[in-house]
């Protein structure tokens, strides 16, 4: 491989991490208020038992890193507040999350067009360790804390 290919490589990921988290906190909140056909809940994950039970994300989930503030973005790494606007936008922000890792994995293809094989493999097995663990973390996440804001509505509709 040449000097142009290497730099292409190793410069390649980080540029596209940076440029896609920078434009997904620019995107108007609104867009991410709702679940969509990306971000809902499927019947698999079983309300998260899935991610807890087969993945034991609870094991593992505290060690990934929160992006989102390098760039001025909000922190999900830890719950701040417990009242129900703050867990609105949590959850807001945790679809824009998995937007943008799904963003990012979606630019690998483009390593495909100047790597050979082997390298494609690395390529791959970079995006898919980079991405796939923050979006299992924002799904398991929001799947669990929409279950508690649900909740917290039907309560205060019986009041």
């Amino acid at each position: 491989m040449t000097a142009l290919i290497w730099a292409a490589n190793l410069l390649g990921w980080p540029l596209i991490h940076l440029t896609i988290g920078f434009v997904a906190l620019r995107v108007p909140a609104d867009l991410f208020a709702e679940d969509n056909w990306l971000t809902a809940p499927r019947q698999w994950e079983r309300e998260g038992r899935f991610y807890r039970d087969w993945l034991a994300i609870r094991k593992w989930k505290s060690l990934l890193p929160d992006g989102a503030p390098w760039l001025g973005g909000f922190a999900k790494k830890t719950l701040h507040a417990r009242d129900s606007s703050y867990l609105e936008q949590f959850l807001s922000e945790s679809r824009r999350a998995e937007w943008a890792h799904w963003c990012m994995l979606s630019c690998l293809p483009f390593f495909f067009l100047w790597n050979p094989t082997w390298a494609c493999l690395v390529m791959t097995a970079y995006a898919v360790a980079a991405n796939v663990p923050c979006i299992v973390a924002q799904r398991y996440n929001r799947i669990a804390l929409d279950r508690v804001v649900r909740t917290r509505r039907r309560d205060m509709n019986c009041v």
